[in-house]
C-alpha cells in the first residue's frame, strides 16, 4: 500500500510538472511569436510595450486586491522616498530592456532575437562581478567564452542578419545585466518587502511605463498621432482589432510572469532554467518551420555551444546551492519573460531565517 502511494504521488508530481512546464512554454514561446507577429502590421513597438505595462498594472493590482481580501493583510506600499530611490533604477533598466527588445523585432527574425537575447547571461554574469555578488572563477571565464564563442557562430554568413536589429537586442542584452543586477540586489533588500513578484511588477509598471514614454515620444509619437490605426481611425473595426491585438500582448506578459512563479513555487528555480534552456530550442525550431527563418548548420553549432554554456552556468548554481544545503522552499519570485537565470539572495536574509528567493529572466 505504502508503495503503491509512492508511486501515485511522484506520477501526479512529474503530471503536475509537465503542466506547468507546459503552461510556460505557451506563455513564453507564444508572447515571443506574438511580438514578431503584431510588429509586422503595427510598427509601434513602444507603443505597444507601454500598453503591455499598462494590462500587467492593473492585472497586478487586481490581483494584490484580491489576495488581500481573501487573506485580510495589508499589501506592502512603498514610501515615495524609497519607491524613487531604491526602486526607479530598476525601473528604468527594466523599461529599456524590454522595449529596446520588442524594437529589434520590426528588424530581425525570432531565430536570431532568440540567439541574441540569450548573450544577456554574458552581460548579467560582468555586472554580478562588478556589484560583487559573483567571484572570478576559471568556470565563469568558460562560460563567458562558450556563450560569445557561440553567439558569433550563429551571426557568421547569416543570411538574414540585420545591424540594427542586432545592435538594437544587443543593447537590450546588456541593459538586461545592469537589470537583473539591480534586481538582485532590490529583492534582498528584505525591509522593502518586494520579494512576491505581484508585488514587484505593481510597483514597477509605472515607473517602467514613465521610463519609456521619452523614447516613444521621439520615435513613434508623431508617426503614431497621424496613423489611421489608432487616432485617425476610419474603420471602426479595425481600430478594435488593433485594440484587441495590443491587449492580448498585455494578457501574454502578465502570464508569463505568473506561469513563472508557479513553476518555481511548486518545482524549483532550478527546474525553470533548465526548461528554458528546451524552450530556446523549440523556440529556434518553430521559428524555422512556421516563419522560414534560414539557419545554416554552423548557426545550430553556434547555438550548441551557446546552450552549452548557459547549462555550465546552470549545473554551476545547482551545485553551488546544494553545497550550501539545498535550495529552500520559494514563497516569492521576481520575473520576467526573456532569459531564465538563477540569482542567489544575500547570506544576511539566510541568517535571519528568510526564504531564498530566485529571480528569472526571459519576457518579451
Amino acid at each position: 500500500m505504502g508503495r503503491w502511494a509512492l508511486d501515485v504521488a511522484f506520477v501526479w508530481k512529474a503530471a503536475l510538472t509537465l503542466g506547468l512546464v507546459l503552461l510556460y512554454y505557451c506563455f513564453s514561446i507564444g508572447i515571443t511569436f506574438y511580438n514578431k507577429w503584431l510588429t509586422k502590421s503595427f510598427h509601434f513597438p513602444l507603443f505597444m510595450t507601454m500598453l503591455h505595462l499598462a494590462v500587467i498594472f492593473l492585472f497586478s493590482a487586481l490581483s494584490r486586491a484580491l489576495v488581500q481580501c481573501s487573506s485580510h493583510k495589508a499589501r506592502v506600499v512603498l514610501s515615495w522616498t524609497d519607491y524613487l530611490r531604491r526602486v526607479a533604477p530598476t525601473a528604468l533598466a527594466t523599461a529599456l530592456d524590454v522595449g529596446l527588445s520588442n524594437w529589434s523585432f520590426l528588424y530581425i527574425t525570432v531565430s536570431l532575437y532568440t540567439m541574441t537575447k540569450s548573450s544577456a547571461v554574458l552581460f548579467i554574469l560582468m555586472f554580478s562581478l562588478i556589484f560583487k555578488l559573483e567571484e572570478l572563477r576559471a568556470a565563469l571565464v568558460l562560460v563567458v567564452l562558450l556563450i560569445a564563442g557561440g553567439l558569433f557562430m550563429f551571426t557568421y554568413k547569416s543570411t538574414q542578419f540585420n545591424v540594427e536589429g542586432f545592435a538594437l537586442v544587443l543593447g537590450a542584452s546588456f541593459i538586461g545585466g545592469i537589470r537583473w543586477t539591480l534586481t538582485q540586489i532590490l529583492l534582498q533588500k528584505a525591509d522593502l518587502g518586494l520579494q512576491n513578484p505581484i508585488d514587484t511588477m505593481f510597483h514597477l509598471q509605472p515607473l517602467m511605463f514613465l521610463g519609456l514614454f521619452p523614447l516613444f515620444a521621439i520615435f513613434e509619437g508623431l508617426h503614431l498621432s497621424t496613423s489611421e490605426k489608432i487616432f485617425r481611425f476610419q474603420d471602426t473595426g479595425l481600430l478594435l482589432w488593433v485594440l484587441g491585438s495590443l491587449l492580448l500582448g498585455g494578457i501574454l506578459a502578465f502570464g508569463l510572469g505568473f506561469s513563472e512563479f508557479l513553476l518555481v513555487s511548486r518545482t524549483s528555480s532550478l527546474t525553470l532554467s533548465i526548461a528554458g534552456i528546451f524552450k530556446e530550442v523549440c523556440t529556434l525550431l518553430l521559428a524555422a518551420h512556421l516563419l522560414g527563418d534560414q539557419i545554416s548548420l554552423l548557426n545550430w553549432l553556434g547555438f550548441a555551444l551557446c546552450l552549452s554554456g548557459i547549462s555550465l552556468h546552470v549545473a554551476l548554481k545547482a551545485l553551488h546551492s546544494r553545497g550550501d544545503g539545498g535550495p529552500k522552499p520559494l514563497k516569492g519570485l521576481g520575473s520576467s519573460a526573456d532569459l531564465e537565470l538563477l540569482l542567489r539572495s544575500s547570506q544576511q536574509e539566510e541568517e535571519d531565517g528568510e526564504e531564498e528567493y530566485f529571480v528569472t529572466q526571459g519576457q518579451q
